[in-house]
């Protein structure tokens, strides 16, 4: 195997860093103190954000959700290692990642309620999207952002960029045609992107074991000549290493890289599953005890950079901080009826705006005979 020209082992084997317990089991990855405790902040405010989401479309505020409990590792760590110019094509699973790349809580909220900020203006499930931070809206059909992230990669390679494109989708995404067409391409062309499998146990439903008969998911990489690697997805320190040694790579003309971050979704699906009904609760529980937050934290206080008193403040702060923002958010009005002709046409035709001109005088009708706009 050797004339493959990079390691299988790593694709076979499960990199770690740190223990269940916070011990150091790997090599610890070379960054400053206050680097590490701005990753556990980022894993912490995703919590905080992903429990309030969760809250509020139980309360029918939020059409749909889908819970990242227990792998704000994976996202974490993987975007943790991208510049500010690179870019990143995310799934719907990846708070932890958006915050990363800058954006606040308020414009993820702004855009899970739908009100006059929203920045997508009520189109898609898509979590988020802007060009300002360099991130793709997440696609709903699952894995057909893997050629696009691809192809950018590709397209910044042609104009002479050092810029790095970063893909994330869950291991049901590798059961997709898009999935294969973006290895191959990556791999004949060596595309400048870093491919990152989230495989937290199920696409929906389906278990991993019922997608695949390979012994793992990195290991497909091989038969496009793209070296896998993979890494625990609960140690933080094991994405991050991965993720920055593929960055590297790709930035130097060396290539992609796909990695296989192993976590599991204690949650559901989205808020529109019950997973009750094909796997037993007895499986959830014994992952949340490898709690990727609890990991991270136990290692940090062993370090000595952090405390249990400065930990307490931390949660304390944001979980203040977020709440503060879904009042602030509930406070600014709803979309206007006619966003649904926004963003059709860079520039409208009078069709359009002959469109929106009735549009709004129907509005106008309505509210002077004192009806409600369903």
């Amino acid at each position: 195997m050797e004339d493959l020209g990079f390691n299988i082992e790593e694709a076979l084997g499960l990199h770690r860093v740190i223990d269940e317990d916070g011990n150091v089991v790997g090599e610890e990855p070379k960054v400053s103190g206050e680097k590490l405790l701005e990753m556990y902040v980022f894993m912490v405010r995703a919590r905080i954000l992903d429990e309030w989401i969760l809250k509020l479309q139980r309360a029918g505020k939020v059409a749909l959700h889908a819970p990242n409990r227990g792998q704000e590792a994976a996202a974490v760590g993987a975007a943790f290692a991208l510049d500010k110019d690179d870019w990143l094509f995310p799934s719907y699973r990846e708070l932890g990642a958006y915050l990363v790349r800058g954006l606040s809580e308020e414009e993820i909220i702004d855009r899970a309620i739908a009100n006059v900020d929203d920045p997508l203006k009520g189109s898609e499930f898509a979590v988020y999207g802007n060009r300002k931070y360099n991130v793709v809206p997440a696609p709903v059909p699952v894995g057909s952002h893997i050629p696009l992230a691809v192809g950018a990669a590709i397209a910044a390679k042609i104009m002479g960029h050092k810029t790095v494109v970063m893909a994330i989708f869950g291991d049901g995404a590798t059961s997709r045609g898009d999935f294969h067409s973006g290895l191959n391409f990556a791999g004949v062309f060596k595309a400048p992107v870093v491919l990152v499998i989230q495989n937290n146990q199920y696409a929906i439903s389906l278990h991993v074991s019922r997608q695949t008969a390979a012994r793992t998911l990195a290991l497909k990489g091989a038969a496009y000549g793209v070296p896998g690697v993979r890494v625990d997805g609960n140690d933080v320190l094991a994405v991050f290493s991965a993720a920055s040694k593929a960055v590297e790579r790709a930035r130097s003309g060396g290539g992609p890289t796909l990695i296989e971050a192993l976590t599991y979704r204690v949650g559901p699906h989205t808020t529109a599953d019950d997973p009750g009904r094909y796997r037993l609760q007895d499986e959830a529980k014994a992952f949340e005890k490898l709690d990727p937050i609890d990991r991270y934290r136990k290692y940090l206080i062993n370090k000595g950079l952090l405390s249990e008193l400065e930990d307490k403040r931390i949660w304390e702060e944001w979980s203040l901080k977020v709440e503060d923002v879904v009042k602030r958010c509930f406070n600014k009005p709803p979309l206007p009826p006619e966003v649904i002709l926004h963003n059709v046409y860079s520039k409208p035709g009078w069709n359009l705006l002959e469109q929106m001109r009735e549009l709004r005088e129907s509005l106008r009708l309505i509210e002077e005979l004192g009806l409600e706009v369903e």
